[in-house]
């Protein structure tokens, strides 16, 4: 179903609902709205409805639940604030009746189109939002909480340039404007500009050292920094603090649990999730999370907690995605294969709904990439880029392995490793722009007026980008985005002297390793498909065939399956391409102590075993499909 159809569904089962409850069919109008909630549960409209119907059956308890429902997912609400005020001053709260009618006059002293738009922005109806907005902006002119809803929706959108400029042109004006501030700064850390954005949030602490959002927004700049050390402490901070609401501590518990993760304290991550789903025992993100440990175990409790909260009619999409693929784990663990895949099956059917991968965005990218990047286009640029060694990438498919070869790489004394970073892709969104669909680059064809002064500016502007994640001061870091397999033609041209290592994993135990995976809500969405993995499998070898022929050697292929087999040959093998000594460390990189992010974060703690090889053979009577997409990369994928 399209988001157009979507929305005239919701807008027709409200007005049923209120068409219902007009003509006293009360019991009815609840039974609709029960199906609406299901269908759109963070529909503000719907929780108003249903506190109106309440109050026609006078349960001022259930109405008054529905309506601050209402308001936490859309605080422009007259009517929900309206209610809300009266019902509690009918039964004796004064507090929350006064806070009630606070914020309902602070609707009142806005433009009625304003508070209209600021509903719809809330509700997720954004082009009509934007319509209204911009008709009050060419009616009224310079008005600034309409500058900022404008570039609120268009971040909404997408639009984050857009919306960057117009904050930016906001708090020139008004630089006091601390929201629109804020704003920004969320706008930046979303443009992966995280060094900015913490500079931003600084700017904030400075006026109010103790305000939460600006806490927030200080942690999440921290975090994307790769400095996940002191959120921990901040986190702690926030809790003492007394959260708002429950809500908040599930979110403030499941936050220092990751920074807890990553810095190898498992543990202590492992009793803040606990903590985070005791707040909230539906938090399908924190239940993944346990999962995404690999070395967690649930026990049968907790199994049936999975399933009853799974189960539930109304939770939210997000939620039942992570617990189908939490549940996955948890029944693999168990052995219990068949039923295992059910929830895993389950999960990426779920999510690759929510996405909008086409392979053949990805197929038709590969050959305008092979037909740009040909060995005439190279030998003519002979020379160009910044001539600094120091960056190793390690490219390849998700799960193949990549954060084992830089755990390896890490544990060299002249080598830091830092994180998955997006400096690269940002730089082909720039240049070439970006497919709506895959976010691969849509126009490879605009590298080709790359002056030599303007490549060697951007490898530049790499080495400095990414100075801020090295903290160690070691000659050589490792920037491991495993995506950048597409974009070893810019890298070539801008940092000739870098290091490139292709981590290379058989296809099945891949594949399978990638539809058991649930990543970031935006990230590698060509895995939730046996079609779409097998041919984004095919992509990537057809293109890395290319980068090998048209820049002869300039990859080092890493074999996942030879480590594993050989481990001190293929780490001398390894270190020898890129040019660094042998040492010892390097077959000890599980002692290593350093910050990693990815979902194998606690399985490269330990020493390394054969225990990935062949658990997709488990699956195998549901990988058919799998196997089928992949053809010939089943035999030729060393090649």
């Amino acid at each position: 179903m399209t988001a157009a159809a979507g929305h005239q569904e919701r807008e027709l089962l409200l007005q049923q609902a209120r068409d219902l409850r007009a003509g006293q069919r009360v019991r009815e109008a609840l039974t609709v709205l029960e199906r609406l909630q299901q269908m759109h549960p963070r529909f503000s409209r719907l929780y108003q409805e249903r506190g109106r119907c309440h109050v026609l059956l006078r349960d001022a308890a259930q109405a008054v639940d529905a309506l601050q429902q209402a308001v936490r997912l859309n605080p422009a609400l007259p009517a929900s604030w309206d209610m809300l005020e009266h019902l509690h001053r009918m039964r004796g709260d004064a507090v929350q009746a006064a806070t009630a009618a606070e914020r309902l006059a602070v609707l009142k002293q806005l433009p009625d189109e304003i508070v209209a738009a600021n509903s719809l922005y809330a509700d997720g109806d954004l082009a009509p939002a934007e319509d209204i907005v911009r008709g009050h902006l060419r009616r009224q002119g310079d008005d600034a909480g309409a500058l900022r809803l404008l570039a609120r929706i268009r971040q909404a959108q997408g639009a984050l340039d857009e919306a960057a400029a117009l904050l930016e042109a906001l708090l020139q004006r008004a630089p006091d404007y601390h929201a629109a501030r804020l704003d920004y700064a969320m706008v930046l850390l979303t443009q992966q500009k995280p060094l900015q954005a913490r500079d931003e949030a600084e700017r904030l602490l400075r006026h109010d050292p103790d305000d939460r959002d600006h806490l927030k927004l200080f942690a999440a700049a921290c975090v994307a920094l790769g400095d996940h050390e002191p959120v921990v402490d901040l986190y702690a901070r926030l809790l003492e603090g007394r959260p708002a609401s429950g809500a908040e501590v599930a979110d403030l518990r499941l936050w220092r649990a990751n920074a807890l993760k990553v810095t190898g304290r498992q543990e202590e991550a492992v009793a803040d999730y606990r903590a985070s789903l005791a707040a909230r025992p539906d938090n399908g993100v924190a239940w993944f999370s346990l999962a995404n440990l690999k070395t967690y175990r649930f026990t049968d409790d907790d199994v049936a907690e999975m399933r009853r909260a799974e189960g539930r009619p109304g939770l939210h999409q997000m939620d039942r995605i992570y617990l189908s693929f939490a549940l996955g784990k948890a029944l693999e663990d168990r052995a219990d294969h068949a039923a295992s895949w059910r929830h895993y099956e389950r999960g990426n059917a779920l999510r690759r709904a929510a996405g909008r991968w086409r392979p053949e965005v990805a197929e038709a990218c590969a050959a305008r990439l092979k037909s740009v990047f040909t060995a005439a286009f190279f030998a003519a640029r002979a020379g160009w880029g910044a001539p600094d060694a120091a960056p190793v990438f390690i490219v390849g498919l998700p799960r193949s392995g990549s954060t084992l070869i830089e755990q390896i790489l890490a544990s060299h004394s002249q080598v830091e490793g830092t994180q998955e970073l997006t400096v690269i892709d940002r730089y082909v969104g720039e240049l070439c722009g970006r497919d709506s669909d895959c976010g691969l680059p849509l126009d490879p064809d605009a590298l080709t007026g790359l002056t030599a002064e303007q490549a060697g500016a951007l490898g530049r502007r790499f080495l400095a980008d990414t100075a801020v994640h090295r903290r160690l001061g070691r000659p050589f870091f490792i920037d491991k985005m495993p995506n950048n397999f597409w974009h070893i033609g810019l890298i070539q041209l801008i940092l000739p002297r870098s290091v490139v290592i292709d981590v290379r994993r058989e296809p099945m135990a891949c594949g399978f390793s990638n539809l058991k995976q649930l990543f970031g809500t935006t990230n590698q969405e060509f895995a939730y498909g046996a079609d779409d993995l097998g041919r984004y499998y095919r992509t990537y070898l057809d293109l890395m065939r290319h980068w090998d022929q048209v820049l002869p050697g300039r990859v080092a292929r890493v074999s996942y399956e030879d480590m594993v087999d050989d481990l001190e040959g293929g780490v001398k093998r390894m270190l020898d391409r890129c040019g660094l000594p042998f040492e010892p460390a390097c077959l000890s990189f599980h002692q290593t102590a350093r910050s990693i992010r990815t979902p194998s974060s606690e399985q490269v703690r330990r020493p390394l075993g054969r225990d990935g090889l062949d658990q997709w053979r488990n699956y195998a009577p549901w990988l058919g499909p799998l196997r089928d997409a992949l053809g010939d990369a089943l035999s030729d994928y060393r090649t």
